[in-house]
């Protein structure tokens, strides 16, 4: 597929070091001419700081279209991510988090899987490669590969297929991809509860869904608005994650220190 039809959405706050990494991953994209929404709500604007304006202005240079985009003052992680799926306009929507980096061919091989599996959102877990030495079988168990296409789910808290968080802990897709070797295949899909860090949606399936309009129910500090989005997306158009994940963590401190609120106990639970 063209990159014409992506648009990659990234949320930053207060890490214009990591940005610089981001954007940096996405300059070397096989798929060119995709569109850059980054939404800003640090104290001091992204552009101001000459690591991460310089990651912008090559991602410019090697043809893609970057916005970025000051939304301020911060009302949470919905917020920021509602904000971002109000101003995209291509077909497909990557969120992609502001400390993961991608490799060259991850936006193509995401936009293959989609098309081919026609799921309402893929994703690659993103993958702490300082764990790579911590190996922990007993977080792989849940593992568990689509065969003959990818089917909707409902996926709730306390099911057996909530267990499948444990997938994407520190190493573990990388811990998976070399266990599961995939047959020769370029990738291949795999049950999951949810993806974080990068998730490739079909736009329209997320919007019809309710994106993350529920920011205004639930406490300003909040988590886990991407678990309640895919969780929904999931149970009317399945969703799947992506082995082997082309998607690394830089590993910094959270930006979410406080994980009191999760999005789930205010929307999920009230269904």
């Amino acid at each position: 597929m063209s990159g014409g039809l992506l648009d990659v959405l990234v949320p930053t706050r207060d890490r214009p070091a990591a940005l610089a990494v981001t954007p940096a991953g996405l300059a070397a994209q096989t798929v060119p001419g995709v569109r850059v929404v980054i939404s800003d709500q640090s104290r001091t604007p992204v552009e101001d700081d000459p690591l991460a304006a310089t990651a912008v202005r090559i991602a410019r240079r090697r043809g893609h279209r970057v916005e970025v985009l000051r939304h301020v003052p911060p009302r949470g992680s919905a917020g920021q991510r509602q904000f971002l799926l109000e101003r995209a306009e291509r077909r497909f929507a990557l969120y992609l988090d502001d400390d993961v980096w991608l490799e060259p061919a991850a936006a193509e091989i995401l936009l293959s899987a989609i098309g081919e599996l026609g799921c309402g959102f893929v994703g690659f877990a993103v993958q702490g490669l300082s764990y790579l030495a911590d190996v922990r079988p007993h977080e792989l168990s849940p593992y568990e590969e689509w065969t003959g296409g990818v089917l909707p789910e409902r996926v709730r808290r306390g099911s057996p297929a909530w267990q499948r968080y444990t997938l994407h802990n520190a190493a573990d897709p990388a811990h998976l991809a070399e266990r599961a070797r995939g047959g020769g295949r370029p990738w291949w899909p795999y049950k999951v509860a949810w993806v974080g860090g990068c998730v490739l949606y079909d736009r329209q399936r997320l919007v019809e869904r309710g994106g993350f309009g529920f920011w205004r129910s639930v406490p300003r500090r909040h988590a886990g608005e991407d678990v309640v989005a895919q969780l929904r997306v999931m149970e009317e158009y399945g969703g799947t994650g992506l082995l082997p994940s082309m998607a690394y963590h830089l590993e910094l401190p959270t930006t979410v220190a406080d994980r009191s609120a999760e999005c789930y106990d205010y929307v999920m639970e009230s269904r």
